[in-house]
Protein backbone atom coordinates (compact mmCIF):
# COMPACT_ATOMS: atom_id res chain seq x y z
CA UNK A 1 0.00 0.00 0.00
CA UNK A 2 1.24 3.48 -0.86
CA UNK A 3 1.94 5.90 2.02
CA UNK A 4 -0.92 8.14 0.84
CA UNK A 5 -3.36 5.23 1.08
CA UNK A 6 -2.19 4.40 4.59
CA UNK A 7 -2.46 8.05 5.65
CA UNK A 8 -5.96 8.55 4.30
CA UNK A 9 -7.16 5.21 5.69
CA UNK A 10 -5.76 6.08 9.12
CA UNK A 11 -7.31 9.56 9.00
CA UNK A 12 -10.73 8.12 8.16
CA UNK A 13 -10.44 5.46 10.83
CA UNK A 14 -9.25 8.00 13.40
CA UNK A 15 -12.16 10.29 12.57
CA UNK A 16 -14.62 7.41 12.94
CA UNK A 17 -13.13 6.48 16.33
CA UNK A 18 -13.28 10.12 17.47
CA UNK A 19 -16.94 10.37 16.46
CA UNK A 20 -17.81 7.15 18.28
CA UNK A 21 -15.95 8.45 21.36
CA UNK A 22 -17.94 11.70 21.26
CA UNK A 23 -21.18 9.73 20.98
CA UNK A 24 -20.14 7.50 23.87
CA UNK A 25 -19.28 10.49 26.10
CA UNK A 26 -22.64 12.07 25.15
CA UNK A 27 -21.02 15.09 23.49
CA UNK A 28 -22.68 14.25 20.18
CA UNK A 29 -26.26 13.10 19.64
CA UNK A 30 -26.42 9.51 18.44
CA UNK A 31 -28.40 10.10 15.25
CA UNK A 32 -26.17 13.01 14.22
CA UNK A 33 -23.00 11.14 14.98
CA UNK A 34 -23.96 8.01 13.08
CA UNK A 35 -24.11 9.82 9.76
CA UNK A 36 -20.70 11.34 10.42
CA UNK A 37 -19.34 7.95 11.46
CA UNK A 38 -20.62 6.42 8.21
CA UNK A 39 -18.99 9.23 6.24
CA UNK A 40 -15.69 8.65 8.06
CA UNK A 41 -15.95 4.91 7.42
CA UNK A 42 -16.51 5.51 3.73
CA UNK A 43 -13.49 7.82 3.70
CA UNK A 44 -11.39 5.11 5.36
CA UNK A 45 -12.52 2.49 2.83
CA UNK A 46 -11.93 4.79 -0.15
CA UNK A 47 -8.55 5.79 1.29
CA UNK A 48 -7.49 2.17 1.60
CA UNK A 49 -8.76 1.19 -1.88
CA UNK A 50 -8.43 4.20 -4.19
CA UNK A 51 -9.21 2.05 -7.22
CA UNK A 52 -12.74 1.68 -5.87
CA UNK A 53 -13.50 5.38 -6.38
CA UNK A 54 -12.11 5.11 -9.92
CA UNK A 55 -14.53 2.27 -10.68
CA UNK A 56 -17.47 4.08 -9.03
CA UNK A 57 -16.71 7.29 -10.92
CA UNK A 58 -16.44 5.43 -14.23
CA UNK A 59 -19.72 3.64 -13.57
CA UNK A 60 -21.42 6.98 -12.70
CA UNK A 61 -20.00 8.65 -15.83
CA UNK A 62 -17.42 10.93 -14.20
CA UNK A 63 -14.25 11.45 -16.22
CA UNK A 64 -12.32 12.75 -13.19
CA UNK A 65 -12.85 10.49 -10.14
CA UNK A 66 -12.06 13.10 -7.44
CA UNK A 67 -14.99 15.16 -8.78
CA UNK A 68 -17.31 12.38 -7.59
CA UNK A 69 -15.80 12.59 -4.10
CA UNK A 70 -16.18 16.36 -4.00
CA UNK A 71 -19.78 16.14 -5.19
CA UNK A 72 -20.62 13.50 -2.57
CA UNK A 73 -18.96 15.59 0.16
CA UNK A 74 -20.94 18.68 -0.88
CA UNK A 75 -24.20 16.73 -0.95
CA UNK A 76 -23.47 15.30 2.51
CA UNK A 77 -22.79 18.77 3.92
CA UNK A 78 -25.95 20.22 2.36
CA UNK A 79 -28.05 17.36 3.78
CA UNK A 80 -26.49 17.83 7.24
CA UNK A 81 -27.14 21.59 7.11
CA UNK A 82 -30.75 20.99 6.06
CA UNK A 83 -31.21 18.51 8.89
CA UNK A 84 -29.70 20.98 11.38
CA UNK A 85 -32.12 23.67 10.18
CA UNK A 86 -35.06 21.29 10.55
CA UNK A 87 -34.03 20.41 14.11
CA UNK A 88 -33.50 24.09 14.93
CA UNK A 89 -36.95 24.95 13.57
CA UNK A 90 -38.56 22.20 15.66
CA UNK A 91 -36.77 23.42 18.79
CA UNK A 92 -37.87 27.02 18.17
CA UNK A 93 -41.48 25.92 17.60
CA UNK A 94 -41.46 23.86 20.79
CA UNK A 95 -39.94 26.82 22.68
CA UNK A 96 -42.72 29.14 21.48
CA UNK A 97 -45.37 26.64 22.55
CA UNK A 98 -43.71 26.21 25.94
CA UNK A 99 -43.60 29.98 26.43
CA UNK A 100 -47.29 30.23 25.56
CA UNK A 101 -48.18 27.50 28.06
CA UNK A 102 -46.10 29.17 30.74
CA UNK A 103 -47.85 32.50 30.10
CA UNK A 104 -51.25 30.81 30.44
CA UNK A 105 -50.21 29.15 33.71
CA UNK A 106 -48.90 32.45 35.09
CA UNK A 107 -52.18 34.18 34.15
CA UNK A 108 -54.20 31.43 35.89
CA UNK A 109 -51.94 31.66 38.93
CA UNK A 110 -52.42 35.42 39.07
CA UNK A 111 -56.23 35.03 38.92
CA UNK A 112 -56.15 32.49 41.75
CA UNK A 113 -53.94 34.79 43.84
CA UNK A 114 -56.33 37.69 43.33
CA UNK A 115 -59.30 35.53 44.33
CA UNK A 116 -57.52 34.37 47.46
CA UNK A 117 -56.55 37.93 48.41
CA UNK A 118 -60.11 39.27 48.09
CA UNK A 119 -61.87 36.27 49.63
CA UNK A 120 -63.20 36.50 53.19
CA UNK A 121 -62.29 33.88 55.82
CA UNK A 122 -65.85 32.48 55.67
CA UNK A 123 -65.50 31.86 51.92
CA UNK A 124 -62.31 29.91 52.48
CA UNK A 125 -63.79 27.67 55.22
CA UNK A 126 -67.14 26.92 53.48
CA UNK A 127 -66.78 26.00 49.86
Amino acid sequence: MAPLQVTTALMGTGLAVLILYLIRRDHLYLMHGLSWAVAAGVAAVLGAWPGLIDRLAGWAGFGYPPALLLLLACVLLVVKALHADMVNTRIERDMRRLNQRLALLEADNEILRNRAATASPADIIDP
